[in-house]
This record gives C-alpha cells, sequence and structure tokens, in this order.
C-alpha cells in the first residue's frame, strides 16, 4: 500500500479544501471499498481526509415530511431506523440484503453510493480496465461477464454499479446534498451516477473534491408499500446477479403509481420508466407487470455470459410486483 498522509478536518469547508490540495486524495469514512482498494494498489490515495467526526451523523424528520439522512449515518443504523423501517420498507430492505453484518455496522450513507464497480478486471491491476487506467482496453468485455451490464454499456466499460441502498433510493426520487468547492448544490439521485460511455472512470457526475453531505428522501404514502429482492448467488455476503426496488400504489386493483428500479444491471442504477408506464392507469395483473418488464428489458444487449440476467429481472419484477399487490388486497 502506498504511503499516504491522514488528516481529520474540522468542518466540511476544511474538508473539501483538503482534498483539493492532494494529487490523488480521498475521503475516507467507513472504509470497506477504499481499504480494500488501497491494498490491491487500485486506488494509492496520497492523502486520506477523514469525515467521520464530521456532523453528518443524524436522521432528521423533515417538515413538509421525509427524511433527511446524513452522509456518515451507518448503514445498519439506517435500516434499524424505526421510520425507515415503518415508511420506507424497501429502503431497510436493500441495506439489510447488503454485505453482512460487520461491514454494514462501519459502511456510511455516502460510502455506499460512491463505492466502485466489483468488476474483476477493475480491481486485478493486471488486467485491461479503462475505469481503472483509462486507454488500456476492457478485458470484460469479451471475458468473465456473468455479473456486468446488460443495458446501457459502452464499448469502452460494461461493468455494473454494486450499491443496493442506491437502487432503493433512485426508486425513491431521492435527492442528493453535496458540498463542493463552489459551495453546496443538490442533485437527483436518479442523476448522481453515469452511463460509462467514453469516460469509464467517472462513476458520478459529482464535480473532483465534492463532498455528499446527506441524502434528502422525499415524503411518498406510496412508499409503505415497497419492497426490495435481490438475487445473488449465495445467501449472504455476495453481490447481486439481478436486484428490483418496487412501490406500488393501487386503487381498486389499478395502478395508481408505481416507482422501479434495477440493479446489478447497468454502470448506474437502473430506473424502469418504460415499465412503470406501462403499468400506470392499468388493472394489475402479473401478465401486466410480464409485460412491463419486456418494455424495459426490450433494449438489453446481453454479454456472452450473462444473457440469463434478462429473464432473471423478468422474473423478479413480476415477482416483487404481485406480492405486494397481494399485501394490499
Amino acid at each position: 500500500m502506498r504511503a499516504f498522509r491522514y488528516h481529520r478536518p474540522a468542518d466540511v469547508a476544511e474538508a473539501v479544501t483538503l482534498l483539493g490540495a492532494g494529487t490523488e486524495a480521498a475521503y475516507l469514512a467507513g472504509g470497506t471499498n477504499l481499504v480494500d482498494l488501497m491494498k490491491l494498489g487500485v486506488q494509492r490515495p496520497d492523502v486520506l481526509v477523514d469525515v467521520n467526526r464530521l456532523p453528518l451523523g443524524g436522521v432528521e424528520a423533515l417538515p413538509e415530511g421525509g427524511l433527511r439522512v446524513g452522509a456518515t449515518v451507518r448503514n445498519s443504523d439506517l435500516a434499524a431506523h424505526p421510520v425507515v423501517r415503518r415508511d420506507y420498507p424497501v429502503l431497510a430492505r436493500a441495506l439489510l440484503a447488503a454485505a453482512s453484518g460487520q461491514l454494514r455496522n462501519m459502511a456510511t450513507t455516502g460510502g455506499n453510493l460512491l463505492q466502485r464497480t466489483r468488476c474483476v478486471y477493475f480491481q486485478d491491476t493486471g488486467k485491461a480496465c479503462n475505469k481503472r487506467e483509462p486507454g488500456t482496453g476492457c478485458a470484460a468485455r469479451h471475458g468473465q461477464n456473468r455479473d456486468l451490464a446488460i443495458l446501457d454499456w459502452s464499448e469502452q466499460c460494461v461493468a455494473t454499479h454494486p450499491s443496493d441502498l442506491a437502487v432503493a433510493l433512485v426508486a425513491l426520487d431521492a435527492v442528493v446534498e453535496v458540498t463542493g468547492v463552489d459551495g453546496p448544490h443538490e442533485v437527483p439521485m436518479v442523476e448522481l451516477h453515469r452511463s460509462p460511455g467514453d469516460h469509464p472512470e467517472r462513476d458520478t457526475v459529482l464535480p473532483a473534491g465534492s463532498l455528499i453531505t446527506a441524502v434528502r428522501i422525499p415524503p411518498l404514502a406510496a412508499a409503505r408499500r415497497s419492497s426490495y429482492l435481490k438475487v445473488r448467488d449465495r445467501a449472504s455476503f455476495a453481490f447481486a446477479a439481478g436486484s428490483v426496488a418496487a412501490v406500488l400504489d393501487l386503487d381498486a386493483g389499478v395502478v395508481r403509481d408505481v416507482r422501479l428500479a434495477y440493479g446489478a444491471v447497468a454502470h448506474r442504477p437502473w430506473r424502469a420508466l418504460r415499465a412503470e408506464a406501462e403499468l400506470r392507469g392499468r388493472p394489475f395483473t402479473p401478465e401486466l407487470a410480464g409485460v412491463a418488464a419486456d418494455a424495459e428489458l426490450a433494449s438489453a444487449r446481453p454479454l456472452r455470459h450473462n444473457a440469463f440476467k434478462v429473464p432473471l429481472v423478468r422474473a423478479i419484477t413480476v415477482r416483487v410486483l404481485t406480492e405486494l399487490a397481494e399485501a394490499a388486497a
């Protein structure tokens, strides 16, 4: 591991300034992803800016409804929060589906959103990877790509984003609060992560040095009827082969509102807008859920080893929506 300098800032402004002072600086919160990448030599920061003691660890009920979640709130604490469990079960279930209990006790809200892909070529410094080293190529396209993208990939990169939390937050229309060198601003969660395009090394739209300070979750009565379903190779501490976050609101059996987001299918958490459009305003049936999933997946471009993801995502879409509809009956 490369030697680095360590700083513990007194406030957010100092943290942003310190990060700008390092040529390869990084924020340190839970460290559950960053430290692993440092050990592998994938990330080699010369400065670590520890944000754990900044006042970013609270969960606050907002006057207009909804929640404001500080960036350093631990995943386990957020999953156990009584308001989250009652009003946003999709969020609690996504968090509990992630990693192990020990890692959830360390991992933070902001860090979870910024974790890097688990593509094996990204993590192996001896292999070609445009995300790790732009211009070297993408060994995954014709290599070990079982767990990689079927939607919105580019010739430069077929990696997927690994966060379960991010998928749930996209479905909930959350907003990310950020402070950068130009001051505070906000980014809709659905716009935070990028498609790979010609610059897969850029995971998000955030300018260099930006610090996520909080995530704001809007009031959404329908979210009380929501769920998260993750399919993985083993029951614990495994990343998704496919996942779906779903919110379903029915009025006399007719879909009044629906929110869907997919995980493990693209470079970013995938909001399933085509599927939502197929469902809204129509009487819900499992068959309609299948039609909606087919509409969303019509643009899928499976790679050599991951064509199974298309029927998998279709099946879990039907399953989770049907379960929510049955619970509402």
